[in-house]
């Protein structure tokens, strides 16, 4: 996607001159109305389908009742598991962004000053969050209100903003976001503001009487819309991106909820053990007036304290067997089982435990999956912060970076290996020469992050001036030591 972003402008203009036509501030041109009306369509239409995706994930979907085992009177009773959250958040926590470079080994500040300025590596998280929870994520790109401050990126949830993709470039055409920011504008809390993405500006509209008033118009001339899109689970038929919570999710999810309510309604209504009478006068169930008690009054009183019939003999006293809820919980053990391999997780994860606890290998070994599906999103995800920090040096620069200059995403290890091992295989490349002991690439290798690796190298380069220093004091004593200049002294 890098060399299509690169080659956007050249590939609408053609390389002539770009002309932008006079078009009146408060209005939209037929073209873009028909533009926004096709986004905005899109967009309520995804909307619905985010936000279940979204309730799964914070746990506030509404199970549905098969209308057989549960009273009336308990259909308000609402039971949470939050497997969903569970399986995104243990898949976004191997996604740590720690670093942009240029992959040649030049100066990377001016990338350290963007991402440092907009955040980034604390933003991506969030990002990346989306992206595995609703499918994709959309990231926007833009001039800073001080022109002395690094360009703006910032990440845009897919509830409130979409795009039109263009297969064969695989850059956008078109994007819309509706926007909350109306206070930066003046406007009333009840005015809606979208923001119009174009190939060559930026438009700021506001709905006034059913139609569009234009409040601003951004002309950066790019050639092609400053959003960039993080999709998640891509396929060549569907570019848009799929959710981690998944249709066998929810249902697994819905049914283990069910089986969580069952407990609930079993725990109301068998949890104290019913009793039984066999034998006894109406008087044990009256008290000393002579009324009737209620029932939990003659459970909890002293009812086994009874009288002999008229006849001498004793009342039979009894119980029923109490509630077991252990096959329940073993229905709710097979659903995590079930869980686990859709979220490609370990089963202890979503609290699956057994009689015999897995082995350390085995743990390992259940993570390899997940560890796997990191990585490949790890890929994914790279393209599109490389494409959002190109975009920014295109605002700053007022053109883009050249083509042969890549820029690399540093992310930390999503198989998190111990630090001993990490050490280990970093000094057997080492010893074997396979990798320089002085090498940037062996401190990365050993797991130390960006920050440690910088006060590294500044330890190195201060370790080197000292030896340096020394070398030049060692030197000048030798001189002074000499003793053909001392007998040339004793001659004077």
């Amino acid at each position: 996607m890098g060399e299509a972003l690169d080659g956007a402008r050249q590939g609408k203009g053609g390389g002539a001159a770009v002309t932008i036509p006079t078009l009146p501030l408060v209005g939209l041109s037929d073209d873009e109305r028909q533009i926004l009306s096709m986004l905005r369509s899109d967009l309520l239409n995804q909307r619905f389908k985010l936000q279940l995706l979204d309730a799964y994930f914070n746990g506030e979907q509404l199970v549905q009742d098969l209308g057989i085992s549960i009273p009336p009177k308990l259909k308000g009773l609402h039971t949470v598991i939050g497997w969903p959250r569970t399986g995104v958040e243990s898949l976004e926590e191997r996604l740590d962004l720690e670093a942009f470079r240029w992959a040649d080994g030049s100066d990377s500040s001016e990338l350290e000053e963007i991402a440092e300025a907009n955040d980034l590596f604390d933003e991506s998280s969030l990002a990346h969050l989306d992206a595995l929870t609703y499918g994709r994520e959309y990231v926007t790109v833009g001039s800073p209100d001080d022109p002395d401050l690094p360009p703006l990126i910032t990440y845009e949830s897919p509830l409130d903003m979409t795009l039109s993709w263009d297969a064969r470039l695989r850059i956008p055409r078109f994007a819309l976001r509706e926007s909350l920011d109306r206070f930066d504008f003046g406007l009333a809390p009840e005015e809606k503001l979208i923001s119009l993405y174009m190939p060559d500006e930026t438009i700021f509209a506001v709905e006034v009487d059913g139609g569009w008033e234009v409040i601003d118009r951004d002309h950066h001339r790019l050639g092609m819309p400053p959003v960039l899109r993080m999709a998640n689970r891509q396929r060549t038929a569907d570019r848009v991106g799929k959710s981690e919570i998944t249709p066998e999710v929810m249902s697994i999810t819905d049914a283990a909820c069910r089986r969580l309510m069952g407990i609930e309604v079993g725990a109301e209504f068998f949890q104290a053990p019913q009793r039984y009478l066999l034998g006894v006068s109406e008087s044990a169930f009256q008290d000393a007036e002579g009324n009737a008690r209620t029932a939990w009054e003659t459970y909890i009183g002293r009812v086994l304290a009874l009288e002999r019939d008229e006849d001498g003999n004793v009342p039979e006293v009894g119980q029923f067997a109490a509630h077991d809820p252990s096959g329940q919980t073993k229905i709710i053990d097979l659903y995590a089982r079930i869980m686990a391999s859709q979220l490609s997780v370990a089963p202890h994860v979503l609290g699956y435990s057994s009689d015999n606890p897995a082995s350390a290998d085995a743990i390992r070994y259940a993570d390899n999956r997940q560890i796997k599906k990191a990585e490949r999103r790890i890929r994914r995800f790279s393209a599109t912060h490389r494409d959002s920090m190109r975009l920014a040096l295109w605002f700053r620069n007022g053109e883009p970076p050249p083509k042969e200059r890549r820029i690399e995403c540093v992310w930390r290890n999503p198989a998190t290996p111990t630090l001993a091992a990490q050490t280990d295989a970093t000094v057997k490349l080492v010893q074997q020469g396979i990798v320089p002991a002085d090498s940037d690439v062996a401190l990365e290798m050993a797991g130390l992050t960006e920050d440690q690796r910088r006060r590294v190298r500044a330890d190195r380069r201060r370790a080197e001036g000292r030896r340096f220093l020394d070398s030049l004091t060692a030197d000048g004593g030798q001189e002074d030591e000499d003793p053909e200049a001392d007998d040339a002294e004793q001659d004077l």
